[in-house]
């Protein structure tokens, strides 16, 4: 779904046949402005967006951007104004707000964890671990954040996770039927295998044909061993209940990536608010 169809959807579910509070309050005529103001400190994420569903429902609202996506604000900070009609103002308020608040929370989340792996080679990725039909704003978000977005879907990265290799019989059974399959339908992509302990990476190892591992819950101790048992074969990605107080062990463990579900699945939104002025 691409971000146009998920406003014009998100309008439809939240208008319905017309903002009946609005159009009784408010002359059609009526002109007004507003301001986007921070109530929480953390990082701005969907200011992007706010300018496109703000166009997108009327192309006469002016926009005023303070704050650009990826900056780090504090409570009182205005972001942007919008201007116009003041029944279009108030009928994609909530919704600007639903997604920047939500937006915000991810990319402040996402921004904190970079913080804790500051000097290491590591990477932040995000997972598909996303609200439906949301994810293209949510791993939009992450990158807003400066963290790496991880496959996108089922289809555009091969991953091979425990359940595939216990459903396929072991790791060298998976990895061959992945081979058989690419080959089969004509497509080239990138493969990655999880592993959950030294004998299933051993298999891995002696097996190939990949690209990436993923140390599932290893401790960051046994994952220094596991990046030199790897160094120099196989893209590296530590993956599995990582925290803030554990992330920057697994960062200085060696591996290329860390993988971070909570970056979508368990975020707070960022407090904002849209106020007449």
């Amino acid at each position: 779904m691409t971000i146009d169809q998920i406003i014009d959807e998100a309008l439809r579910e939240d208008i319905g046949d017309g903002d009946h509070t609005a159009d009784a309050c408010i002359p059609a005529e009526a002109k007004g402005k507003a301001k986007l103001l921070v109530k929480e400190d953390g990082v701005i994420a969907g200011v992007e967006l706010a300018q496109r569903i703000f166009s997108r429902f009327d192309p006469e609202l002016k926009v005023e951007v303070f704050i650009q996506d990826g900056s780090e604000i504090k409570v009182g900070d205005i972001v942007l104004t919008v201007e116009g009609s003041s029944r279009s103002i108030l009928k994609t308020e909530r919704l600007v707000l639903n997604f920047m608040q939500r937006m915000s929370g991810i990319a402040s989340k996402t921004a904190n964890l970079n913080k804790l792996i500051e000097g290491t080679n590591a990477k932040l990725l995000d997972t598909r671990k996303t609200t439906p039909l949301l994810r293209e704003i949510e791993k939009w978000a992450v990158k807003i954040g400066g963290g790496v977005n991880h496959r996108f879907g089922l289809y555009d990265m091969v991953m091979i996770k425990d359940n595939h290799i216990d459903m396929a019989g072991g790791i060298p059974q998976a990895i061959e039927r992945v081979h058989q399959h690419l080959k089969a339908i004509g497509k080239d992509l990138k493969i990655e295998i999880e592993v959950r302990d030294f004998d299933e990476l051993n298999q891995a190892l002696a097996a190939g044909g990949f690209h990436r591992i993923m140390l599932d819950n290893f401790h960051p101790d046994d994952e220094k061993k596991a990046v030199e048992l790897i160094a120099g074969k196989f893209e590296t990605e530590s993956s599995g209940g990582i925290t803030e107080s554990s992330i920057r062990a697994h960062a200085l463990a060696g591996v290329d990536y860390i993988s971070v579900g909570a970056l979508t699945h368990h975020i707070k939104s960022l407090d904002l608010s849209l106020k007449a002025v």
